[in-house]
């Protein structure tokens, strides 16, 4: 396994060279050279090295969310066949130019949506039931019951946008909790079952007390949750987002939370997640999300459990060796 800069040369073997940029579990790389694949496992070098002396070599790039693989950067990988991405959004990598130039791409959603699914009840729990505040108050020494008393959730309607892996995986958990469970997704159907209702857009606008996001940023989502969508539901609800932040518009999210369409929030994720390039409009948009009471905020960390870090190498390692079975050479 290469994880020096050296700059292989093409001509000195005939293995399938796998560039890992990012950090991943060591099944994935041990896995990979085990197999025959010649890995070059690099997540501590910097970028600009990474992209001029080993990209235009890999016939397979291991990515997390460290590059931006757009056209530009994606021309320079002459040899690319395959990209794996350890995780499951696939909006850092262009799959139009990838389509177009017969590049595959592949992703492990599979491997964290039960970790997704775990937090997003967390976060739940913790919103409703105000257990960030109470927990913070107690370490100071506050010891106020009456202001922190919590909301069930039994005999309320959940609302989960998105059927897939991770969608599925928070859909199954909801009845144990008592909740009616309403699921959309544009691209499925016949998939309800007698505790988790398949329902139209129409039907969740009316009935909702809660709603969670659990689909990939497109072209066609990006925005999506803005006024007007907010603006359709019936009910003052509580919203969740653990898929990508920029289905959400932040400031229409803020104007919801300042008027009481929206009860609270738990965000995992945020249109801009990279605190220390915030624009002033959304630094001050942040400020109000981080200081209110009914907003839960997570790192980005919905599907980053010990375990899944494993198992995003597992499935990697078993669809790399399939596709390499098939013809990858």
């Amino acid at each position: 396994m290469l994880t020096s800069l050296q700059k292989p040369d093409m001509k000195t073997t005939n293995q399938c060279r796998v560039l890992i940029v990012d950090d991943v579990h060591p099944v994935l790389p041990e896995g990979l050279s085990k197999a025959g694949f010649e890995v070059l496992y690099v997540p501590e070098n910097k970028p600009e090295e990474i992209i001029q002396n080993l990209l235009p070599t890999a016939r397979v790039v291991v990515v997390r969310s460290k590059f931006q693989l757009d056209e530009s950067l994606l021309k320079r990988a002459e040899q690319l066949e395959v990209i794996a991405r350890a995780g499951a959004g696939m909006d850092n990598i262009d799959e139009e130019y990838c389509r177009k130039h017969n590049i595959l791409t592949i992703n492990a959603g599979e491997a964290n949506s039960e970790a997704v699914a775990d937090h997003t009840l967390g976060m739940l729990l913790m919103q409703r039931n105000f257990l960030h505040r109470a927990d913070s108050q107690v370490r100071a020494g506050i010891w106020n019951r009456e202001q922190n008393r919590g909301h069930e959730l039994a005999g309320k309607t959940m609302a989960v946008i998105g059927y897939g892996n991770t969608g599925k995986a928070v859909a199954k958990r909801l009845p144990a909790f008592g909740l009616k469970v309403l699921v959309y997704d544009k691209y499925l159907s016949n998939f309800g079952s007698k505790e988790i209702q398949e329902a139209t857009m129409d039907q969740i606008f009316e009935e909702a007390d809660l709603i969670s996001f659990h689909i990939p940023l497109t072209a066609e989502t990006k925005g999506m949750v803005n006024q007007n969508y907010l603006g359709a539901f019936r009910k003052n609800l509580v919203l969740l987002n653990l898929s990508r932040g920029g289905i959400v518009h932040t400031r229409d999210l803020v104007d919801a939370l300042k008027s009481g369409k929206l009860q609270g929030a738990c965000l995992d994720v945020l249109e801009n997640e990279k605190l220390e390039t915030l624009t002033s409009a959304q630094k001050l948009d942040f400020d109000y999300l981080r200081n209110a009471q009914n907003v839960v905020l997570a790192p980005h960390i919905g599907g980053w459990s010990f375990e899944s870090y494993q198992k995003i190498s597992e499935v990697l390692l078993k669809k790399l060796i399939e596709i390499h079975n098939r013809g990858l050479k």
